[in-house]
């Protein structure tokens, strides 16, 4: 994908698209949809955004698990 001047709001959109699929696959297997997991960590006040929690489940997945636990 190229990104000039035009594809820099898409690109954007983009990387959100991916960090939610990410999220939401890994909430799912830990029993909840994205919706759910997103608005238990906004109750618990767990300020952590997108691309952190994205990273998160994709490269240490034991860390996702204690973050979903908490919010359960």
């Amino acid at each position: 994908m190229e990104y000039a001047y035009a594809g820099r709001k898409q690109k954007k959109r983009d990387y959100r698209y991916l960090w939610i699929a990410r999220i939401n696959a890994a909430a799912r297997a830990e029993g909840m949809s994205y919706s759910v997991f997103m608005n238990k960590l906004k109750k618990a006040n767990i300020d952590l955004n997108r691309k952190v929690l994205a990273d998160i489940a994709m490269n240490d997945p034991q860390a996702f698990k204690a973050i979903a636990a908490k919010v359960k």
